[in-house]
């Protein structure tokens, strides 16, 4: 039997990015898509082949054909809808940051644990080869202890009414892509920050962080990455190792369509004698979906748990601290 799905609104992410991705699949399809704007839905519902429409976010989530949710829903809308699906009983993958507070993402899991059901945080970037790959190579020791680990990530929005420069919603780089080098180097390195700082510029008009920089002391290793929603749109992490150094090349972004490289480089400063692996041509986000749907299927662990979110959110939570105190914030300090 194919595991339905069930999309909450017609976001951006979900039209383009993750409805594509599940299409053609023997084990799972998108039954369904709901929008307070039924005309808008229908027509989501036509372009991309889905079965059913319906009126409302309420209306899915009450339906018995639909088993697994995908919430794409505004940031400030996540928590709050990721737990009237736990509440019906559904399974739910939620878009990052599935929560704006530690205290909500402790609520969904009280709400899981008493309704039995899988939930989790969609980084289609956990799921790339990439960076299973770089992940076993650092802990494997391949690039020699690793102490330093940097990033940027940035695009340029200014469009007023946008939900990324809207503060309320949840707007704003460090919500929207901040999440990204915080979850892989917590992934990649097999560590909880123990402590953080945080700088950040506010745009004036949208009370939104548009650059912000942040440093995270892990036990092996220093982080220091920057984000920005006023920038050229850049992305990359780099990891260096005793030995060697690894870059990802496109770290968060992957296409679809072309292959992906890290790169290693062994000190080499014109890179002339860099070590690249390639990556069969792949989408994330079927990645991510199947290997969701197969934790519901045969009941095991979702690949990004509510324990790894709230240990996310904390961090994030810290940063946003630490940079309104102008300080130092451990992570201890934080309940």
């Amino acid at each position: 039997m194919k595991m339905n799905w069930g999309i909450l609104g017609a976001a951006k992410i979900a039209l383009e990015k993750v409805i594509p991705a599940m299409a053609g699949r023997p084990d799972f399809q998108v039954y369904g898509i709901a929008s307070r704007n039924v005309e808008k839905a229908r027509a989501a519902a036509e372009k991309l082949d889905i079965p059913k429409v319906y009126g409302s976010y309420e209306e899915l989530i009450a339906d018995p054909d639909i088993h697994i949710v995908y919430n794409p829903l505004p940031n400030h809308l996540h928590a709050e809808y990721t737990l009237k699906c736990i509440e019906a009983g559904k399974h739910v993958l939620c878009e990052k940051p599935i929560a704006l507070s530690s205290q909500d993402v402790k609520r969904l899991i009280a709400a899981r644990d008493r309704h039995q059901v899988k939930v989790g945080e969609a980084f289609m970037v956990r799921s790339h080869p990439q960076w299973h790959k770089t992940r076993e190579l650092v802990q494997q020791g391949a690039l020699g202890k690793i102490k330093l680990v940097q990033g940027s990530f940035s695009y340029f929005n200014v469009t007023p009414g946008n939900i990324r420069n809207i503060a309320a919603y949840g707007g704003g780089a460090m919500w929207d892509i901040g999440c990204y080098p915080v979850t892989i180097c917590r992934y990649v390195l097999g560590e909880e920050p123990i402590r953080v700082i945080g700088l950040m510029e506010t745009d004036p008009g949208f009370g939104t962080d548009k650059l912000t920089s942040v440093v995270m002391q892990f036990p092996s290793a220093q982080v220091a990455f920057s984000v920005s929603t006023q920038l050229v749109p850049y992305q990359r992490m780099h990891f260096f190792g005793e030995n060697q150094e690894l870059e990802v090349q496109i770290p968060f972004n992957a296409p679809n369509d072309t292959a992906c490289e890290i790169k290693i480089n062994h000190g080499d400063i014109l890179q002339e004698q860099v070590k690249t692996i390639s990556f069969a041509v792949c989408d994330q986000y079927t990645l991510m979906a199947a290997a969701f749907t197969k934790a519901v299927r045969e009941n095991t662990e979702v690949p990004v748990t509510l324990e790894d979110a709230l240990a996310n959110t904390r961090v994030i939570e810290a940063i946003f601290q630490s940079a309104r105190e102008h300080r130092w914030v451990n992570l201890q300090e934080l309940s």
